[in-house]
């Protein structure tokens, strides 16, 4: 899985993916001439043929994040750039980058951690945690720190195998896994049918490439390939345990027809799949199925445990058999599929 190691190692906050929209355009073109980038920053790959013309989206951005401001004595508060937990980020190694790309390393704490003190009983807030760079106002305004840079997780939370070799682990499994999964196809699927593979931006920040996308595509239905999140209290969704398809969640219905016919090729590679009901978080497919007077989705992938942390973690085998679900149903894929 290099490709994957590479992919989850590049900088690509929301809003800021430009180097993974780079690498991905680098590896497309070794297998389309049809590749393009809509004024959104969407990359669009399209394998032409016969209709159903079948969209599939994999979001570039991370979660990650930005200066907020600058006190007087060098304090760099922080604002979150999609979800993240204020509690996971203490004591966290980061850098901030700045327009002349250097990077000015810190660490992120707040008054309590940096003095020693106790941390009250009240959850952590984002308000209260900051970078510590050990630079005064005047250095870092020198260095070109500035509200609005952005703020990047560092090599500590690179792509890494665990004890068991099969479990991976970095930042941006999410959604650097659903990436990885459609350059796969990219490469290999062999289809009569029109296959256009669209990564996304700003999906952690509410869906808004996808939004922009399928306006131009005019997709017959659409599959979004992403994460959810691990969850061992009930057993419903556990990393290793299968690919996962998500039957609703805060956003969205899964289209009926498009989940059934995914499950039947499931079962015809004998690949458990684990079906997601969820109430929280949603996918690039939420700002698509209700487009264009409506668009039958779905979305197929793997479960990711510590989800929208500095280091997630999940299994190489999840993502082997996403790929062969989809390269499967591709080849064959309902004509219609309406709710």
């Amino acid at each position: 899985m290099d490709l994957l190691e590479q992919l989850v190692n590049l900088e690509g906050v929301s809003g800021n993916e430009h180097s993974v929209r780079n690498f991905i355009l680098k590896e497309s073109k070794k297998y389309s001439k049809s590749v393009s980038v809509d004024k959104m920053g969407n990359i669009v790959v399209r394998k032409k043929g016969v209709r159903p013309r079948i969209i599939l989206l994999a979001h570039m951005d991370e979660v990650g994040l930005m200066v907020r401001s600058i006190d007087k004595k060098g304090k760099v508060f922080i604002s979150e750039v999609g979800g993240v937990e204020p509690s996971i980020l203490l004591a966290q190694r980061v850098y901030i980058k700045t327009k002349d790309k250097v990077k000015i390393r810190g660490v992120i704490t707040n008054d309590q951690i940096l003095n020693d003190e106790e941390i009250g009983e009240d959850p952590l807030s984002m308000m209260e945690l900051y970078v510590s760079t050990g630079l005064t106002k005047k250095e870092l305004t020198a260095a070109g720190v500035k509200i609005g840079n952005y703020i990047t997780f560092t090599e500590d939370c690179s792509f890494r195998t665990l004890g068991n070799r099969n479990i991976i682990s970095g930042k941006a499994l999410d959604d650097r896994i659903g990436c990885y999964i459609l350059l796969e196809l990219i490469r290999k699927l062999i289809t009569k049918n029109e296959i256009v593979f669209v990564f996304t931006v700003q999906e952690e920040v509410g869906l808004y490439g996808a939004k922009a996308s399928v306006f131009n595509l005019e997709p017959d239905y659409a599959i979004a390939v992403d994460v959810t999140a691990h969850n061992d209290f009930d057993g419903t969704m556990v990393i290793g345990k299968g690919p996962s398809l998500t039957i609703k969640d805060a956003g969205m219905l899964g289209n009926k027809c498009l989940n059934e016919a995914l499950e039947s090729v499931a079962a015809k590679l004998k690949i458990s799949l684990q079906l997601e009901v969820s109430d929280i978080g949603t996918t690039d497919a939420a700002s698509v199925f209700a487009a264009k007077g409506g668009i039958p989705s779905a979305v197929l992938g793997v479960s990711v445990a510590n989800l929208h942390s500095t280091i997630g973690i999940s299994h190489r085998r999840d993502v082997e058999e996403v790929i062969k679900i989809l390269n499967e149903f591709l080849k064959k894929p309902p004509t219609k599929c309406w709710a």
